[in-house]
């Protein structure tokens, strides 16, 4: 048996009671049977209902939403075969009873029951019904009325406002409306008229008039009962219960109801309106209870003006509806007294910033938007929403204009008219990704503007430039890749989330974050996150757009490219893209094509298809050995190169740039050791455009373009000759070296031989224009070039084992003779030597100023508006010309020593000693953008190659020239800025340069014994010369080896990176593995590098176990001491960037290392003497503990274990006693003097310190007066506890026995009530102090001197303001009666 559902019984039990009923098949106990069933009364109950299944509750099967409101599914009568219908059954009622459709209950209408209601027949009336208004009549009678109304509806209005002005006695009671009947009733007579809310809707017959007739005279008997003051107060009462919605509504069914009694009235009426309202007459309302504000015109509002009167001939203008016409006339007139106040940038059609008072006519499309709709233009959210457009046109439209923006932005046009940044406001609002999503449009007109959209935003013209016209410099194919360094993004970071949030959100794969994320620090990734590579292809392939559409493509590519090694790797990597382009934009074989615009790039050759591949090899050796097999560009670098440009049947500018763009990738792929087996195919090619090459040269004046071409083929002689060269070099053994090998070139040094007497005489033609600025600039990167190549060929020459080396030194003898020498004496080369400063990133920080719109997330080098003339990258700039001579310089002078002093002369030249005095002095540091890191790369090249040729100079040399501090002090300078890339010149400048003997004449012209004599003027006593400052210099000048040694163990750089930058630097062509250099987030040394060694010690100390010092800790710690003590006492310049205060700080971790070192007897020598360097009077003010210190987390916090290790283990070393002491002066942070005095009191007893050994004057610790309460009463407890005492702690007695007198003899009015407190009680207790020699200190002090024993000296009797003073607070109390003194308050 079943059983029954019981309470508590949850919804699951039910289902399992309904499914066991369902499997036992009994028959329900119960029947439902419907009493408004269609088949009547005679319906056979007896009859079983059919069981229908559709009845079982199955709550699986119920959606978790509501269906939608979709409308129901036609109903059909057809029975299912399962279910037969019963004979007497209706197949709509079965459907109705069983529809669930939510449409089912919403459109069931039940029809109000009329059948007892009395039908009246309307009154017979000469008018029609509904009454017709004439329009023109109503409109001439009233003014235009304001506000969002139909016609139909000011016509109502304004005839309801017409019957309300009746004049009373003209109008009858019987045609009064109820409502105006109810008006002029008084309040005492209470005539009601039937009940307006409630109807008695839902009843049936007589029963709903009868109860809703009973409410309403109950409601009347109640209102006859309360007067008008009651029933004022029962209305607000309810107003203020009821909804304000509910309340509107009953307000709106009450207004209806009048509104129909009025029109039911004025049916009634035989003759209509009695009276007549005239056009005279003011049209106001006079009923109280309808307000109708919005309906009024103002009196004094100016009459609509329309631009053309309209006629009632027109067709529907019979009537003139004013508010739509409204947008038909005049602007309003510019708010020109507004213009001074901030006000929304707008824009024209051309990206042009337009003044917010500029009056432009409006055919020119500058007037379509709605807000401010007098001024012209459109701003960036009204161009956003023209975005969004259904219209084609207006979206490209849109995506044009932003554009146009984006490049004038980008070119400073806008300065500082604009509050904020426009590109930051843009990519803040998603500007990338409505272009990304523009680029999926199917529109071509829409794609097209996006992608030069897109251009505009990632590609900057002038970066573009200049990286091309600098390609043949020294190096100049090397590059910085145009990436945000995460120093950058962690910046963004510090302001959005705590450093805990931040630690858990990093991690080590970005392909996690979404495209938003990653575009919000770096935009290129965010674009590569969101498919835009493949998008790019299709467009390229399927879609075939137009020449610029192609050429803005291609250089997003490039810009792509350049960000990065695994940007570089995306693009090459991405399905058909490359191959598109070789196919598409690289072909062999192609129609001519005329001058002029054509209508399509497929199929034809295009320069910027060639450069995006350059820049593609660029990144890497594997990616340029890919381009060469796998894209058969061998024989398109022949097509391209084989013939001439004029040749190439097309245009001629971008035939030449085609040419030019072979060469530099040929030049990239030769500067792997690639591309070899090129240079015989066309050999015949290269040797006839070297020999029409000085007919090019002489043209007046020269192209640009041309010179180019003639820089590039030079470019890849170049690196032809230096992959000649490295044929005999053997690979390493070693496996990360030998992986990055590839195949030997196949160049010979008898291929490349004949080269140079083709080159020379194009160099000789170029000289010659020297004397001529305008012509000399014209030529652009050619000389250079001729020079790079000859400084490759002679290298390349003195490598040949196999040749006698007397050939090439006979050759050099003849070249410097014949070209050289003579161009030392020019004048010309002297004005480019006096043009460095002018020129100098270095010398003219200002220059570098970052571009106006400069974003993060985006890199470029800010060469929008191009180089100035009179800059590093200009085109009268001194640098690339100088540098490749210095270089060719440098190759002969080492391989021909004879020639080295005669080369060396042009290091004598004012301009370059003029520079680098400016190079070496102290300025500002520049943060580090990558437009500097750029310029300063270059920069540097030529301060190194300049210091190699000093020194090897000054190794030939007997004397040491006059210039050689100079030249080590820009070594020093050189060295801390060198930047990621240039490892091997900072290993070479500290193997060759930094510790060079010659390079420190103060050695051998008396710079030690003038170091003890500038001593002993300063210090007033004489010392042991040899334990003097000038014995310690002398002997770290004959440890410089040492010295040096140890510097390049602590200073070595990363090994990879090293022989990465040595291959780079010697021309080891089989050994480089990219031309893309590392990010440069900082330089490769830190400014303080002197001390590494100290550091290092310090760390390896704390990390090592306790009681093992580090290996050579000693002689490490020496050798760096002595290097700081030489450049602290000959080149203070090289320490100018460090802080005196991180210098102190460096010092005291040589005390930290370990327990013995620093009772070393050089280390107490040479620490004493640069902590006397420390404390001169013109450095002592510039040291400052509480600024933040390079290196170094918290001072205090070094104080304080600095502190713990001297009471542990100093033993009363004096010099570790003047290190503590030394931050305990007035002038620093009080927390300092609260660590010692509060924390560790136990150190005062091992600082025996005299007086006259103290580093500073002791009015640095007295003066000012102490005025912190809290470490007052710590001296105050520290000397009546005997703590401290004279014979322990002479310092600190004095000092606290000064700052307590002054103190307690106090007596400042502003003082609180506490510190009076606290003086008054200090002073008492001193009174009574037992200790009479401390009680005399307390209160007899007067000054301090360090002469004296105490270090301070006495009143021999107490003043008498003081004598007053002390004996008003001690009055009453014995001196010595107290026996025991407490001092439980300072415990």
């Amino acid at each position: 048996m079943l059983s029954r559902p019981k309470p508590g019984e949850s919804e699951v039990d039910l289902l399992r009671f309904q499914s066991q009923f369902l499997a036992a098949g009994a028959a329900p106990a119960v029947q439902l049977v419907k009493k408004g069933s269609r088949r009547g009364a005679n319906a056979n109950l007896d009859q079983p209902l059919l069981w229908d299944h559709r009845d079982t509750v199955m709550l699986d099967s119920l959606p978790d939403l509501p269906p939608a409101l979709v409308p129901a599914p036609p109903k059909r009568a057809k029975p299912s075969p399962g279910h037969p219908l019963a004979d007497n059954e209706d197949a709509e009622e079965r459907l109705n009873r069983h529809d669930q459709h939510i449409t089912a209950v919403l459109t069931k209408i039940i029809e109000r029951d009329t059948s007892s209601t009395a039908v009246n027949l309307p009154v017979p009336s000469g008018v029609a019904f509904p009454p017709v208004f004439h329009r023109s009549q109503g409109r001439q009678r009233k003014p235009a009325v304001s506000g969002k109304k139909s016609i139909f509806a000011q016509e109502i209005a304004a005839r309801r406002v017409s019957e309300a002005s009746i004049p009373a006695g003209a109008v009858t009671c019987e045609s009064l409306t109820p409502r105006e009947k109810y008006h002029q009733l008084p309040w005492g007579s209470h005539n009601f008229q039937g009940p307006h809310l409630v109807t008695g809707k839902g009843l049936r017959g007589q029963e709903a008039e009868q109860e809703a007739q009973t409410i309403h005279e109950e409601n009347i008997a109640r209102l006859q009962g309360m007067t008008s003051e009651e029933i004022l107060q029962e209305q607000q009462r309810l107003l203020a219960q009821l909804d304000p919605s509910l309340v509107a509504f009953l307000r709106s069914r009450s207004c209806t109801r009048e509104q129909a009694e009025e029109k039911a009235t004025e049916e009634q009426r035989p003759g209509g309106p009695s009276v007549e309202v005239t056009g005279e007459e003011p049209i106001m309302p006079t009923s109280s209870s309808e307000p109708r504000q919005e309906e009024q015109s103002e009196p004094g509002a100016p009459a609509l003006a329309l631009p053309v009167a309209p006629n009632k001939e027109w067709l529907h203008m019979d009537t003139v509806e004013l508010d739509k016409l409204h947008w038909t006339q005049d602007l309003p007139p510019l708010r020109r007294q507004q213009t001074q106040e901030r006000m929304q940038a707008r824009f024209s059609l051309q990206g042009e910033l337009l003044a917010p008072d500029v009056d432009l006519p409006t055919h020119l499309g500058l007037h379509h938007h709605g807000e401010e709709a007098e001024r012209a233009g459109y701003s960036l959210q009204e161009l956003f929403h023209l975005t969004r457009s259904q219209v084609s046109q207006q979206r490209a439209l849109a995506l044009h204009v932003l554009a146009q923006v984006i490049s004038r932005a980008l070119a400073g046009e806008f300065g500082d008219r604009l509050a904020g940044s426009v590109l930051h406001l843009l990519l803040d609002a998603g500007f990338l990704f409505l272009l990304r999503f523009s680029l999926d449009d199917r529109v071509d007109g829409v794609i097209a503007a996006a992608a030069r959209a897109l251009r505009a935003l990632l590609v900057v013209p002038g970066d573009e430039e200049l990286l091309d016209s600098t390609f043949s410099w020294y190096h100049g194919a090397l590059v910085f890749p145009l990436m945000p360094s995460q120093q950058d993004k962690e910046d963004e970071d510090e302001d959005e989330e705590s450093s805990g949030d931040k630690a858990k959100k990093k991690s080590p794969e970005e392909g996690n974050q979404p495209p938003s994320d990653l575009a919000r620090h770096d935009v290129i990734k965010g674009l590569l996150a969101t498919n835009l590579l493949p998008r790019l292809r299709y467009v390229l392939e399927v879609t075939c757009p137009g020449p610029s559409v192609v050429l803005d493509i291609l250089a997003v590519l490039i810009r792509l490219a350049r960000h990065s090694l695994e940007s570089a790797t995306r693009v090459l990597e991405c399905p058909r893209l490359i191959e598109t382009v070789v196919r598409e934009f690289l072909p062999t074989s192609w129609s001519p094509i005329g001058i002029g615009p054509t209508s399509s790039l497929h199929k034809v050759p295009c320069a910027a298809a060639m450069k995006l591949l350059r820049v593609l090899a660029s990144a890497g050796r594997n990616i340029a050995a890919r381009l060469l097999s796998s894209f058969d560009l061998r024989s398109r670098l022949c097509r391209f190169i084989a013939e001439a440009p004029q040749e190439l049947s097309l245009p001629p500018e971008e035939a030449e740039m085609l040419n030019t763009e072979a060469f530099r990738l040929w030049a990239v792929a030769a500067s792997y050791g690639q591309g070899g087996d090129l240079y015989r195919e066309l050999y015949p090619v290269l040797i006839r455009a070297l020999q029409v090459m000085p007919k090019e040269l002489s043209a007046h004046p020269p192209q640009p373009l041309s010179m180019q071409r003639i820089a590039s083929l030079l470019t890849v002689l170049t690196q032809l000759t230096l992959a000649a060269s490295s044929t005999t070099c053997k690979p390493s053994s070693d496996s990360a070296e030998a992986s990055l090998l590839a195949t030997p070139s196949l160049v010979t040094w008898t291929q490349v031989s004949g080269l140079q007497p083709l080159v020379e005489p194009c160099l000789r033609q170029t000289l010659k224009l020297l004397p001529s600025p305008e012509m000399w600039s014209a030529l652009g990167p050619v000389p250079t070039a001729c020079l790079l190549f000859l400084d490759a060929y002679y290298q390349a020459w003195s490598r040949q084992l196999d040749l006698c080396p007397e050939d090439w030194l006979q050759d050099m003898e003849r070249l410097s003779e014949e070209l050289l020498l003579p161009l030392l004496s020019q004048p010309a080369l002297g004005s480019l030597w006096d043009s460095l400063g002018r020129c100098s990133l270095l010398c003219n920080p200002q220059s570098c100023a970052p571009a106006p719109e400069a974003l993060r997330s985006l890199v470029s080098l800010g060469c929008m508006g191009g180089c100035p003339p009179l800059s590093l990258a200009g085109s009268a700039s001194p640098f690339p010309v100088l540098t490749s001579l210095l270089c060719l310089f440098n190759t002969l002078a080492r391989i021909h020593k004879g020639l080295c002093g005669q080369l060396a002369a042009v290091l004598a030249a004012p301009g370059l000693q003029n520079y680098f005095l400016r190079c070496v002095a102290p300025g500002v540091a520049l943060p580090l953008t990558p437009s500097l890191a750029w310029a300063l790369r270059h920069e540097y090249h030529l301060q190194y190659l300049a210091l190699i040729l000093a020194q090897r100079a000054a190794t030939l040399q007997p004397v040491p020239a006059t210039s050689a501090a100079l030249h080590h002090g820009v070594a020093l300078a050189l060295v801390s800025r060198l930047l990621p890339g240039s490892e091997h010149l900072a290993h070479e400048l500290l193997l060759s340069c930094v510790f060079r003997l010659e390079f420190l004449p103060e050695k051998a012209s008396g710079g030690p014994e003038a170091a003890d004599f500038s001593d002993l003027l300063s210090l007033g006593s004489s010392r042991d010369p040899g334990c003097g400052r000038g014995g310690l210099l002398a002997q770290a000048c004959q440890d410089l080896p040492s010295i040096r040694s140890c510097y390049l163990t602590h200073c070595s750089l990363a090994q990879p990176s090293l022989k990465a930058s040595q291959a780079l630097y010697r021309g080891d062509l089989q050994r480089i593995p990219a031309l893309l250099l590392p990010l440069p987030k900082e330089p490769l040394l830190p400014t303080d590098w002197p001390f590494l060694p100290l550091v290092h010690l310090y760390h390896q100390a704390s990390d090592a176990p306790s009681g093992l010092p580090p290996a050579d800790a000693v002689g490490t710690a020496m050798r760096a001491l002595q290097w700081v003590l030489v450049l602290e006492s000959w080149r203070p310049q090289a320490l100018w960037a460090v802080p005196p205060a991180a210098c102190l700080a460096r010092l005291m971790c040589v005390f930290l290392v370990d327990s013995e070192l620093f009772r070393e007897t050089p280390i107490q020598r040479l620490v004493a003497a640069l902590l006397a360097q420390l404390c001169q009077p013109k450095v002592l003010p510039k040291l400052n503990l509480d600024c933040p210190l390079p290196g170094l987390a918290s001072f205090p916090d070094l104080y304080a274990n600095f502190l713990e290790h001297f009471e542990a283990v100093s033993f009363g070393d004096h010099l570790f006693g003047a290190l503590v002491l030394l931050p305990l002066q007035r002038r620093f942070s009080v927390n300092l003097r609260l660590t010692l005095f509060g924390e560790h009191v136990g150190a005062l007893r091992a600082l025996g310190l005299p007086l006259t050994q103290l580093p500073v004057s002791l009015e640095c610790y007295t003066e000012p007066p102490e005025d912190n309460l809290a470490l007052l009463q710590l001296y105050f407890r520290a000397l009546v506890t005997s703590a401290l005492r004279p014979h322990w702690c002479p310092v600190l007695y004095a000092v606290t026995v000064a700052h307590i007198n002054s103190f307690i003899f106090s007596q400042d009015p502003k003082s609180s009530d506490e510190v009076k407190a606290a003086r008054r009680s200090m002073l008492q207790k001193t009174w009574l102090l037992a200790d009479e020699g401390l009680r005399q200190h307390l209160i007899h002090y007067k000054l301090p001197n360090s002469t004296l024993p105490e270090g301070f000296e006495l009143y021999p009797q107490l003043p008498p303001l003081r004598q007053q003073y002390l004996q008003r607070l001690t009055s009453g109390m014995p001196q010595n009666g107290v026996p025991e003194t407490k001092y439980s308050c300072y415990r």
